[in-house]
């Protein structure tokens, strides 16, 4: 459970959101929050690739082994 206060503004928007579309705040706050955590998740496990690419001493790549590592070498 997870309980937080926003600031009037952004409350009322949220609850002028949710009455337009039918929805809750809640599946709006939900939303919200389930977007930021994968962009977040996403970031620091870039970081983390990053940091150990770096720690291996490297500092750059071609090109083609990229792709490679991403699976678009066709």
């Amino acid at each position: 459970m997870l309980a937080l206060r926003l600031p009037q503004e952004i409350e009322e928007r949220l609850t002028a959101l949710a009455k337009k579309t039918g929805r809750t705040k809640t599946f709006y706050a939900t939303q919200a929050i389930l977007e930021k955590i994968e962009d977040l998740e996403d970031y620091y496990a870039g970081e983390a690739a990053y940091r150990e690419y770096v720690a291996e001493g490297r500092n750059s790549r071609p090109i083609d082994e990229v792709w490679k590592d991403l699976g678009l070498d066709s």
